[in-house]
């Protein structure tokens, strides 16, 4: 992507974007009518619509924003290093105290 192409993008919030979808999937309109109407790519909507059909609650989590069973895993997943990282510590401990001598 350009650097021309980048400074087009627009980002759209998380109430826009339900609004648009809302606006194909609870009133019924077309898909191409409703991206006209607000300044959208058809594809763009058209990718919303999948999005929010897949996963209606997680839908639109935004930059940074996980959804809820992705941030689960992903603190399991740290968890997970961190007592890793504290076992080997300790296996390393335990080696050297026991070859000590006395």
């Amino acid at each position: 992507m350009n650097e021309e192409t980048r400074k087009r993008s627009r980002v759209f919030s998380r109430e826009f974007k339900e609004g648009a979808v809302r606006m194909v999937v609870g009133q019924g309109r077309k898909q191409s009518e409703v991206a006209r109407d607000l300044g959208l790519n058809a594809n763009v909507l058209s990718r919303w619509v999948l999005q929010y059909k897949a996963d209606r609650q997680d839908a639109f989590p935004g930059k940074g924003k996980l959804k809820l069973e992705d941030e689960r895993a992903r603190k399991l997943e740290n968890e997970l290093k961190r007592v890793t990282m504290e076992r080997d510590i300790l296996q390393k401990a335990i080696g050297y105290f026991a070859e000590r001598p006395r």
